[in-house]
C-alpha cells in the first residue's frame, strides 16, 4: 500500500505532453553543442583569433541573457504552450538566417543568426523547465526535471556528431598557418566553399523545428501554473529575490554554465595542443579532440542517469557539493598534468557536471508557485556565464604561455574556481532546505 501512494513521477494525464516537452531538451541540446566547436571553424575560417571565434558564444549566450525576462513575461501573459511555440519560432528562424549570413561572406551576420536563435532558447527554456516541474507532485518534482534533462545530453551527442562529421571533417583542411598565407582571392574562394559545410545542418534544424512547431500547436497541452495573467514584474522580483536559496542559485547557475561551455569549447584549443605535441597534424588532433569531446558527452548522459537515480535516496544539495569538489580537484589535474592523463581529466569532468543544472534549477524554484515563471527566468540569464566566461578564457589561452606554462592550461583556472562556488552553494543548500 506505501508504494501505491507513494507520488508518480509524471501523472499518467501529462505523459504525452511530458514527451513532447521533453524531445525539446533534446532539440536545443542539439543547437548548444552543434556550436561548441563553431569556435574553433569559425576562427579557422575567417582567419581570426580564438578571442575573435568567441564571439560565437557571446552571441549565443547573449541572447539567452536578453530575452529571459521578457520571455517570463510572455509566459505569465498567455502560457507555458504560447512560450514553447514562440521559442520554437525564434530557433528555426535563426537557424534558417543562416542561409543569407552565408551569401554575405561575412562574421557578424552569423552572429545575428545565433542571437536570434538562442532568444528562441531562452523563451524553449524558461518554458520548458517550470512546465516540466508542474507535471506532478512537488515531491517528485526536481527528479522529474533530471528526468526531462537527460535527453537535454543525448541531443547535445547529435550535436557533436554532425560538427565532427559533416562539418569539420568536411571543412577544408588547410591549418591556420596555411591559411595566413593564401592570397585574399585564394581565401575568399575556400572561406565561401567552408562556409557551405557549414551552414548546411543548421538549415536541416531548422526544418525539423518548424515540424514540431505545428505538432505542438495541433497538441493539447495542459494548463498547469497559467493560472495568473498578472504581471506584477517588480513586486515578483523582490519576493523571489529576497529568498536566499533562490538568489544563491542564479549565482551558482551563472558560473555553473560558465564551467560547463568552457570545459565542453576549449578540450578542442586543449586537446589539439597535446595531441600535436604527441606528432599529430593540426586537423587530425582537431578531429581527435572533437572525438574526445564525445566520450565526454557520452560520459555525461550516462552520470545524469545515475546521478537522477540516486537522487531517490541522496539530499540533492549533499550530492551536488560533492560532485563539484571532484570537478574541482580534476580541473587541478587538467591544470598541472601537461600530457594526455590532464586530456582524461577534462573529460571526466563532464561525469561531475551532469546532475548540476537541473538540480540547482530544481532546488532554486522550490515552493515558488506560480513566481517559478519569473524564477526561471532569473535562471536562464545566469546562462550570460556562458557569454562572459568562456571569452576570458579565450584570451587568457591567446597568451601562448603565461610563466613557463602552457596558457591552455592555465586558463583552466576559470573552471576550477566555479567548481568551487557551485560547492559552496550545494553544500548551503543542503543546510538550508533541511530547515524547511
Amino acid at each position: 500500500m506505501e508504494n501505491q501512494n507513494k507520488p508518480r513521477l509524471v501523472e499518467k494525464k501529462y505523459l504525452l505532453p511530458f514527451i513532447l516537452i521533453t524531445s525539446l531538451f533534446a532539440l536545443w541540446g542539439f543547437a548548444n553543442d552543434i556550436t561548441n566547436p563553431m569556435v574553433k571553424a569559425f576562427s579557422k575560417i575567417f582567419r581570426m583569433s580564438v578571442t575573435d571565434g568567441a564571439l560565437v558564444q557571446v552571441a549565443f549566450y547573449g541572447g539567452y541573457f536578453a530575452m529571459a525576462f521578457p520571455a517570463a513575461m510572455f509566459i505569465r501573459r498567455y502560457s507555458y504552450k504560447a512560450g514553447v511555440l514562440m521559442g520554437l519560432g525564434l530557433y528555426a528562424v535563426g537557424a534558417l538566417l543562416f542561409f543569407p549570413a552565408s551569401m554575405t561572406g561575412m562574421y557578424y551576420p552569423f552572429l545575428l543568426a545565433y542571437f536570434i536563435l538562442t532568444c528562441g532558447l531562452s523563451f524553449l527554456e524558461t518554458s520548458c523547465n517550470p512546465y516540466i516541474l508542474t507535471m506532478g507532485s512537488d515531491e517528485t518534482a526536481t527528479r522529474r526535471l533530471n528526468m526531462a534533462q537527460c535527453f537535454n545530453p543525448i541531443g547535445s551527442l547529435c550535436g557533436m556528431f554532425v560538427a565532427m562529421n559533416f562539418i569539420q571533417a568536411r571543412l577544408n583542411p588547410a591549418s591556420t598557418e596555411e591559411r595566413a598565407l593564401l592570397s585574399n582571392t585564394d581565401f575568399a574562394a575556400m572561406r565561401d566553399a567552408d562556409l557551405k559545410v557549414l551552414i548546411a545542418p543548421y538549415l536541416v534544424i531548422g526544418i525539423v523545428i518548424t515540424l514540431m512547431f505545428v505538432i505542438i500547436y495541433l497538441s493539447k497541452m495542459p494548463k498547469n501554473g497559467d493560472q495568473s495573467h498578472d504581471i506584477n514584474f517588480i513586486p515578483t522580483l523582490k519576493r523571489i529575490f529576497s529568498i536566499d536559496y533562490y538568489r544563491e542559485g542564479v549565482i551558482a547557475q551563472f558560473f555553473y554554465v560558465g564551467v560547463q561551455i568552457m570545459c565542453w569549447t576549449f578540450i578542442i584549443q586543449y586537446g589539439t595542443r597535446i595531441l600535436m605535441n604527441e606528432g599529430m597534424t593540426e586537423i587530425e588532433a582537431e578531429m581527435m579532440s572533437q572525438r574526445y569531446n564525445i566520450v565526454a558527452m557520452a560520459i555525461f548522459v550516462t552520470s545524469r542517469f545515475i546521478c537522477t537515480f540516486f537522487l531517490k535516496y541522496v539530499n540533492a544539495g549533499k550530492l551536488l557539493s560533492l560532485l563539484a569538489i571532484v570537478g574541482a580537484l580534476l580541473t587541478v589535474g587538467v591544470i598541472f598534468i601537461d600530457h594526455r592523463t590532464g586530456l582524461y581529466c577534462l573529460v571526466g569532468i563532464s561525469a561531475c557536471m551532469s546532475l548540476m543544472f537541473p538540480t540547482i534549477y530544481g532546488i532554486a524554484l522550490q515552493g515558488l508557485g506560480d513566481d517559478a515563471k519569473f524564477g526561471a527566468a532569473g535562471l536562464i540569464m545566469a546562462i550570460l556565464g556562458g557569454s562572459v566566461l568562456p571569452p576570458l578564457q579565450a584570451a587568457i589561452i591567446d597568451q601562448k604561455v603565461i610563466l613557463g606554462h602552457p596558457a591552455v592550461n592555465v586558463s583552466f583556472v576559470l573552471p576550477l574556481i566555479c567548481f568551487l562556488v557551485i560547492a559552496l552553494y550545494g553544500y548551503r543548500t543542503r543546510y538550508v532546505l533541511s530547515r524547511k
